[in-house]
């Protein structure tokens, strides 16, 4: 198995919903097929699926899914771009959980909470610095 993360699905309540706090922050679907909404990202895909039909797909009780301990990065350039990608956030809808601040290892933190409770980290690393394109590598390797 080669190390990478082809498609991150998340199961959602509300399909639409969802789909319109992602397109509030600014990303565009792309083409799929009916029932699944997908964005293409740098190198991977953000799937939202409908949580009955991910479960069934699974072969899982909904219950089973729950929601996991578990936070999707979005890295920045800078530490200035942090509070304004939260405020974005919370204006679409989602819910600030830690604003952007300081952390010990010389980062910049927030997290915001889509609309179903998906949680995000947003981060300036400056330990690792984005590519260009956007691209993301521990250390900046």
């Amino acid at each position: 198995m080669e190390q990478r993360i082809s498609l991150i699905t998340l199961g959602v309540h509300d399909l639409d919903r969802i789909t319109t706090f992602y397109e509030t922050l600014g990303w565009t679907r792309v083409e799929s097929q009916d029932g699944v909404v997908a964005f293409d990202l740098i190198g991977q895909t953000l799937g939202l699926y409908p949580l009955e039909k991910l479960a069934e797909d699974i072969g899982v009780a909904v219950q089973t899914l729950g929601r996991g301990a578990a936070t999707l990065g979005y890295n920045v350039r800078t530490k200035e771009e942090v509070a304004p990608l939260l405020e974005r956030a919370k204006a679409a809808g989602g819910k600030i959980l830690r604003p952007a601040s300081d952390v010990f290892w010389g980062g910049h933190v927030g997290y915001f909470a889509d609309p179903e409770g998906t949680i995000w980290e947003v981060t300036h690393n400056p330990y690792s610095p984005l590519a260009p394109d956007g691209s993301f590598r521990w250390n900046g390797h």
